[in-house]
């Protein structure tokens, strides 16, 4: 499977460790930078090219890594199509992707040890999506918003769209 990778200063050694073992699992990673450490750069733009790269691969997942994890999740998410989410465990890796059909795995490299954070990695591309119909309602109904920014209502509740 390709998975695009991105981060900034914080996560750049995580990246290239993780861009190894994923080359080890049978992946083939794409790193989308940055491609040399700079302890004054900013997550944005290599965030951002590895969430649209994996948007226009459906087949395809991301991988973006910060200190926290939580600006690289929220930058991705900025991106149509993306559904980032921020790991902190094997389970909330695991339930990113069965229960949320998560396509970007974000993590925080000064969270977790090296060890863990690629454990992390290798449990949500290990993890496919269950597919339960409640799963897939939720998910219809956050991209129907993305696509017409119309909140949808819980039955039996009023629209709150004046």
């Amino acid at each position: 499977m390709r998975v695009h990778l991105g981060s900034d200063h914080a996560g750049f050694h995580l990246k290239a460790a993780l861009a190894e073992r994923l080359v080890e699992l049978g992946h083939a990673p794409v790193d989308h930078g940055p491609v040399e450490y700079d302890p004054d750069d900013d997550y944005p733009p290599f965030v951002l090219a590895a969430a649209r790269a994996t948007a226009a691969e459906p087949d395809s997942l991301g991988i973006v890594i910060g200190g926290s994890g939580n600006g690289e999740a929220i930058a991705a998410n900025k991106v149509a199509g993306v559904r980032a989410a921020l790991a902190w465990s094997e389970q909330t890796a695991t339930l990113a992707r069965q229960h949320n059909d998560a396509n970007v795995l974000s993590l925080g490299a000064r969270m977790h040890t090296l060890a863990e954070a690629i454990g992390f990695a290798e449990v949500f591309l290990a993890t496919p999506f269950s597919g339960e119909q409640r799963h897939v309602r939720r998910l219809r109904m956050l991209s129907a918003y993305e696509r017409t920014g119309e909140a949808p209502t819980a039955p039996g509740t009023a629209s709150t769209a004046s």
